[in-house]
C-alpha cells in the first residue's frame, strides 16, 4: 500500500502542472482574442472616420460647399456715377433695352446679386397713352435703379374702362392720377412684401443717380428741381412728380385721395395729409434732385380740375374717409413684360363707379 502511494505522487504533480499550463494558455489565448477584437473595432471606426465626411457640427474646417449668406448692401452704393446726360432725341428699342438689362426678371423685378438690398421698392407709374414716354423711362431708370442696389419692381397702372378694354379703344374717362397710385400700392403688395413705394410720373427722369429711389424716416420728395420750373422748387409745399413713402407712411395718411378727377390738386392734398399726421418732407439738394421732363401736350380728358382748390381746403375733413379705406377699382388684366408689369384697371369716373363685372 505504501509503495503505491510513493509511486503515484509524482504522477499527480505532473498532472497538476499540465492542468495549470492549460489554464494559463487558455487565459493567454482569451486575452489575445479580446485584444484582437478590440483592435478590429477601433480600426473599423478609424476607417469609417476617414471614409465618411464629418458633419458640420464636428468638422473643424469650414465647408466649401455651403454658400455664405449675402451681406447687407452699403448705405451708399459704390456703383453710383453722379450727374447723368439725359436726352430724348434718340429712338428707343425695348428689345435692346431688355438685352442691356439682362438681370431684370419678368415683370420688371431686380434683386442685387452681390449683397442684400436694404429696402424692397415698388415703383408705381400712373399711365395712359404714354407709350413713347414709357420707353424712355425704362431705358434710363433700370440702369439707375440697379446701380442704386435696390430690390425693386416696376408697376405701370393703366387707366382703362371695361368698355374701352373690351373694344380696344383709348381712354376716354377723366384721368385720376392719385387713385391709380393707390391701386398700384395695393396690387404691388399682392406680389411681394415691399416696404417702400416710389410714385413716379412717366415723363420725369432724374439727372443724377445719387437721387436714390428709396424711403427715408420722413416722406421723400425726389423731383426737387425740374427743368420745367427752371430747376427750382416752385413752392415749398410742392410734392409732385416723384415721391417716396414707406408702407407705414402711406398707410398712416390713409393713402392718397381718390376723388381728384383731372389735372392738379392731388399733390397738395397729399402734402396736407403728411403735415396733418405730424410728418415732414425730406428732399435731396437742388443739384442731386434735378429732373428732366419729356415735353408733351396736355392729355385729353385731363384738363385742370375746377374743384381742386375746394378739395385741398378740406383735406383734414376728407382724409379719414377718402383713401385706401374707400378705394374701389377693378383689375381688367395683368401683363408681365420683360421690363415691367402692366395692369389695366377700371377706376370709374366722375359719378361713375368701377364696373362690377
Amino acid at each position: 500500500m505504501g509503495k503505491n502511494v510513493a509511486t503515484g505522487s509524482p504522477m499527480r504533480g505532473l498532472h497538476a502542472t499540465c492542468l495549470m499550463l492549460m489554464v494559463l494558455s487558455g487565459l493567454h489565448l482569451s486575452l489575445v482574442l479580446l485584444y484582437y477584437l478590440d483592435m478590429h473595432v477601433y480600426t473599423a471606426q478609424l476607417m469609417q472616420r476617414f471614409l465618411e465626411p464629418e458633419s458640420p457640427a464636428t468638422s473643424a474646417a469650414p465647408s466649401t460647399t455651403t454658400s455664405q449668406p449675402l451681406q447687407p448692401c452699403p448705405e451708399t452704393s459704390p456703383h453710383l456715377v453722379g450727374p447723368l446726360r439725359i436726352e430724348f432725341s434718340q429712338s428707343i428699342n425695348l428689345e435692346e433695352v431688355k438685352q442691356i438689362n439682362s438681370l431684370v426678371r419678368e415683370g420688371g423685378h431686380f434683386t442685387p446679386t452681390e449683397c442684400t438690398a436694404l429696402q424692397k421698392v415698388a415703383v408705381i407709374i400712373p399711365f395712359r397713352n404714354r407709350d413713347e414716354h414709357l420707353k424712355y423711362w425704362l431705358y434710363y431708370l433700370h440702369p439707375i435703379l440697379q446701380r442704386q442696389q435696390l430690390d425693386y419692381g416696376v408697376y405701370v397702372i393703366n387707366q382703362c374702362s371695361i368698355f374701352q378694354f373690351n373694344f380696344f379703344q383709348h381712354g376716354e374717362e377723366t384721368f385720376n392720377r392719385a387713385k391709380l397710385l393707390n391701386v398700384g400700392f395695393v396690387e404691388a403688395l399682392k406680389e411681394y412684401d415691399y416696404n417702400c413705394f416710389v410714385f413716379s410720373d412717366v415723363d420725369l427722369i432724374p439727372m443724377d443717380d445719387r437721387n436714390i429711389y428709396k424711403c427715408y424716416s420722413q416722406p421723400r420728395h425726389l423731383a426737387v428741381s425740374m427743368d420745367k420750373f427752371g430747376f427750382r422748387l416752385p413752392y415749398n409745399q410742392f410734392f409732385g412728380g416723384i415721391s417716396a413713402l414707406s408702407k407705414e407712411q402711406h398707410e398712416k395718411i390713409n393713402g392718397f385721395p381718390n376723388d381728384y378727377w383731372g389735372w392738379g390738386g392731388e399733390d397738395d392734398d397729399i402734402y396736407n395729409r403728411i403735415a396733418y399726421k405730424g410728418m415732414g418732407i425730406s428732399r435731396p439738394d437742388g443739384v442731386i434732385g434735378k429732373c428732366r421732363m419729356i415735353k408733351h401736350n396736355r392729355d385729353e380728358k385731363n384738363s385742370p380740375n375746377p374743384q381742386r382748390f375746394d378739395r385741398i381746403a378740406r383735406t383734414r375733413q376728407t382724409m379719414q374717409n377718402d383713401g385706401l379705406n374707400s378705394l374701389k377699382y377693378r383689375v381688367l388684366q395683368v401683363k408681365k413684360y420683360p421690363l415691367y408689369t402692366f395692369i389695366d384697371v377700371d377706376v370709374g369716373g366722375p359719378g361713375r363707379p368701377p364696373s362690377s363685372r
